[in-house]
């Protein structure tokens, strides 16, 4: 009798029809699991609930998966008695650790409320990236949210990348990702003979707890710390990045042609005859757009060009899933890890010239004010009819008798008419009141051993804005074209300035005398505007650098909320195949278009979130790599003063940016003039309490390089003497210059 009624009451669950659809032995769904425990009320022993449920004999393992899965995931908690509880009811907060240098650490909560603070103490059970459940258990001297991890949900850590150390006979491995402040214990059986000091990287085979530090193996020696490139090999493996292409991509490689086949060709536009150009840098290799413009009445027809990844790149094959676990290119000095094998990025879907070559094409009418009129979409096979750097681009247009506009004589009057089109597209987006920042990039060159000989900034010029504004105007005319047509796909979306940001924008520009449009919900043109106003005053890099970190993050997502800073309603990445996902997801998603018919790669949004993240990852390696080799470049330097710029403003200090060197270093708060600072977010600076003495951002200082660290890559400055004696910043009072 009591087995018909559990029968009975495992037939109530409400979702028992998806379970029947979803899998031949339907078992209960996770929504009905936790209602029977909710409804009893305490904790429940295992063997009990599946009583209540009738669980057979047959279907154990699987329900015991099941109730694993909702662990996992939070849901359900085993406590000391091994019986199963409901995480709702136990108080529990789940989320991911974040570890500081310092020892301590913070957990994110899933839920996004307010982080929590973890002790040193609590940061043995632990280590960065790991998903727990913690309890609450008051706030710290601080004032801050205090809790102790209960459990370790998911480790995040099952490799890493470190430096062996040997003391005393003992050895540990000290993880290059900062975050993860534990050594990880080695044994000698286990230690590859690696010798102290040396890179290595560690399989962590036994989890930090409460009692025992992790222990893991050495799998891998990388060589000496200093060796040439080891920053690079370092970054790879502290990012995750994926770096090897697998045998079965290798063997994939070597099938593809080595040109264009006849058959290919069939249905495709035949623009061989059209003078389509490449315009990149000196050092490109992988050439994925071209472009040509003609005259069409008063106005302009401009071709772009983009290399036909799609064609060779089939969904869900080999390539294509290792150039979504990629998501992009990542560009390191001296080193690209390419999203693609070689055969595709610097051959078959590299635009070179006078090799026929598979592209879509995005064909723009323009008027003479550079409206878009209208623009067509199609498959082609194109043959560049030069690769030209931006540099000869540009003195060819500066000097139209000169000796690089002699060299391409036949091409010149098509740039003169790209350049027309430039002129009046850049008028266009003045009058949309899209938002430009003068920022500086720069280019490090090496020495034989790989070390930085000098860093200089690269200079931008008209050819990199005509292109630039040429692939605006694709990506522009894709995003249109998708959405009218219905087709779900990537977008690149920037969105408005959150309002917190706002306010303490016009707080800080109210110190200066400056205005901000727009009231509570200002667009780009109202910062635009903004920027045209402080553009010939001597603190302009200073204003501009606090708008500038007012804005959000771009991001890509299926959700179509607008460009922010580019003031475009719908705007998507179309132009560059070779070295980014979701341009390749967009090119598919024009041909289904064409075709009829409907593109689903999987869910957009998701795919959305992995791109974003792979973007942010790769940024995060290069800077890690770059910050590295400043550190090295500055070694020998160390007694010697600078000019510099103030670049940021924080609770410990000030990093200041130096001329010329283009290297940044910090200025730790006790290195100041003897007083108590106070640091103020809203007007970036620090204030002397007795002196009033102020730093704020933007502020030249005069600094001396007192240290050097190449494991932490940290630059730490003190103030030179001229600064001190001379350097008395300005007393606390409110510029109105």
């Amino acid at each position: 009798m009591s087995n018909k009624k559990n029968q009975k009451l495992r037939n109530l669950d409400p979702h028992l029809q998806r379970e029947k659809e979803r899998y031949k032995h339907p078992l209960p769904s996770r929504e009905y699991i936790l209602q029977i425990l909710q409804q009893q009320g305490v904790p429940v022993a295992e063997k009990s609930l599946q009583k209540m449920l009738s669980i057979t004999k047959k279907e154990q393992e699987l329900f015991n998966r099941r109730l694993a899965a909702m662990i996992r995931e939070g849901q359900l908690f085993r406590n000391r008695k091994d019986d199963i509880c409901v995480m709702e009811k136990l108080d529990l907060i789940k989320g991911v650790v974040q570890g500081h240098a310092d020892g301590f650490g913070f957990l994110i909560p899933d839920d996004s409320s307010a982080d929590l603070y973890l002790s040193a103490k609590e940061m043995h059970k632990a280590l960065h990236g790991d998903k727990v459940l913690v309890r609450e258990i008051g706030v710290d001297r601080r004032g801050r949210r205090e809790a102790t991890i209960v459990e370790v949900l998911e480790y995040a850590n099952t490799t890493l990348v470190g430096r062996l150390h040997i003391d005393h006979g003992i050895l540990s491995v000290s993880a290059e990702n900062k975050r993860i402040s534990q050594d990880i214990l080695i044994s000698r059986e286990h230690s590859l003979k690696a010798k102290s000091g040396q890179v290595v990287m560690v399989e962590i085979i036994q989890q930090p707890s409460k009692y025992a530090q992790p222990i893991g193996r050495i799998v891998e020696i990388l060589g000496d710390y200093t060796a040439p490139g080891m920053e690079i090999e370092i970054a790879l493996r502290k990012h995750d990045l994926p770096h090897v292409f697998s045998d079965e991509i290798e063997d994939m490689a070597t099938r593809f042609p080595k040109r264009v086949l006849k058959k290919e060709s069939k249905g495709r536009v035949d623009l061989c005859a059209l003078p389509l150009v490449t315009i990149d840098g000196e050092t490109a290799r992988d050439f994925d757009d071209a472009v040509f413009c003609q005259q069409e009445g008063k106005g302009y027809r401009l071709y772009v060009a983009i290399a036909d990844v799609s064609h060779y790149v089939k969904p869900q094959d080999a390539i294509d899933r290792e150039a979504l676990n990629r998501g992009n290119s990542v560009y390191f000095p001296r080193r690209v890890i390419p999203m693609l094998p070689e055969v595709l990025s610097n051959e078959l879907c590299s635009l070179n010239p006078d090799k026929q070559r598979l592209c879509m094409v995005c064909e723009i009418e323009f008027r003479a004010n550079g409206a878009v009129v209208d623009y067509d979409f199609y498959p082609a096979v194109m043959s560049s009819h030069a690769r030209l750097t931006y540099t000869q681009v540009a003195a060819m247009l500066a000097h139209p008798k000169g000796t690089e506009a002699k060299q391409f004589a036949e091409l010149l009057p098509h740039l003169k008419l790209l350049h027309k089109l430039f002129k009046a597209l850049l008028k266009a987006r003045i009058k949309r009141g899209a938002i430009e920042f003068e920022t500086v990039e720069t280019q490090m060159y090496f020495n034989d051993q790989g070390k930085i000989e000098r860093i200089e900034p690269v200079q931008r010029n008209e050819a990199h804005r005509l292109i630039e504004e040429c692939m605006l105007a694709a990506n522009v005319c894709a995003a249109d074209f998708l959405q009218k047509q219905g087709q779900t796909a990537l977008y690149r979306i920037h969105e408005d300035p959150a309002p917190e940001k706002i306010e303490a924008l016009r707080q800080f520009l109210k110190e200066f005398g400056i205005s901000l449009g727009g009231k509570s919900k200002p667009t780009a043109k109202d910062y635009a505007h903004t920027l045209q106003q402080i553009n010939d005053r001597p603190d302009a890099q200073l204003l501009q650098t606090v708008m500038l970190r007012s804005l959000q993050q771009a991001i890509y997502s299926p959700e179509i909320t607008g460009h922010f800073g580019l003031a475009y309603d719908a705007y998507t990445h179309f132009t560059s195949p070779i070295r980014r996902y979701p341009d390749l997801l967009v090119h598919r998603a024009i041909k289904a278009v064409l075709d009829g018919e409907s593109y689903e790669p999987g869910d957009w949004q998701e795919l959305g979130k992995h791109c974003s993240m792979t973007e942010r990852r790769a940024d995060e390696a290069t800077r890690d790599v770059e910050s590295w080799l400043k550190c090295f470049y500055m070694q020998d330097k160390i007694g010697e003063s600078f000019d510099g710029v103030i670049s940021s403003v924080t609770g410990f200090g000030l990093f200041v940016a130096l001329d010329d060197v283009y290297v940044e270093g910090l200025v730790h708060i006790s290195e100041l003039p003897s007083d108590y600072f106070h640091f103020d977010a809203t007007k970036h600076r620090l204030l002397g309490e007795r002196s009033g003495v102020q730093y704020r951002l933007g502020d030249r200082l005069r600094v001396k390089l007192v240290r050097v660290d190449l494991e932490t890559s940290k630059i730490d400055f003190v103030l030179a003497e001229e600064q001190k004696k001379n350097g008395r910043i300005r007393k606390k009072q409110v510029s109105k210059a």
